[in-house]
């Protein structure tokens, strides 16, 4: 059974409020019909560290506007994940990212396409 509506539109929103603080290589995990506790995993890349927390505050911030409070957030210094019990969004540098490879620890797990809002290339 696929990822609900709801958390999906979740996922939705979480993506644009990664989008909004330019981070990048967003990947929705569909994890339903796998054995764990979260019908979705969101992984997103920032460039460093303080990007990576940015990212984090703005999707949670984005959520709250929403009604959503995260069950827990866990941070490190260069990995931050929030944990909305059925959506979990892991932002991670780039480093980190090409080293754990979350993306590929789930490959056989469906992909969630994303409708992200893309922001205008500003030429001045």
């Amino acid at each position: 059974m696929p990822a609900s509506k709801e958390v999906i539109a979740l996922t939705q929103v979480a993506a644009n409020a990664v989008v909004e603080k330019l981070g990048k290589d967003l990947v929705a995990v569909d994890l339903s019909d796998q054995l764990v506790l979260s019908e979705v995993f969101l992984i997103a890349s920032g460039q460093n560290t303080p990007q990576v927390g940015a990212i984090a505050d703005e999707v949670e911030r984005q959520l709250h506007l929403i009604g959503q409070k995260p069950a827990r957030r866990e941070n490190g210094p260069e990995w931050i994940l929030i944990d909305y019990s059925d959506l979990v969004v892991h932002i991670q540098s780039e480093d980190l990212r090409r080293y754990y490879m979350l993306d590929r620890l789930w490959n056989d797990c469906p992909i969630i396409p994303l409708d992200v809002l893309k922001k205008p290339v500003s030429n001045g």
